[in-house]
């Protein structure tokens, strides 16, 4: 499955660098591992799109509901393809 999401500046940058590894996410996608998010970079004080888009795959998914993860969340280890 592929999931087109919005990313906000600060955080994609850290994901192209191979820094940032995970996303924390509302799970009301019912996503799973081997999934593929289309991330697309956005600036939310302009509110636009920049037009950058990285792709990353889903490797584990830690559910919410424990380790102080909200229940409705996850947090998702990604890998860029």
């Amino acid at each position: 499955m592929v999931h087109t999401l919005k990313c906000c500046t600060g955080y994609f940058s850290p994901i192209v660098q191979d820094r940032k590894k995970f996303e924390v996410r509302l799970n009301d996608r019912d996503f799973k591992v081997g999934d593929e998010l289309h991330l697309e970079e956005y600036e939310p004080e302009t509110k636009t799109y920049t037009g950058r888009v990285v792709a990353v795959e889903v490797k584990f998914i830690l559910q919410g509901g424990q380790f102080g993860i909200e229940k409705d969340y996850c947090v998702m280890s990604i890998e860029r393809f």
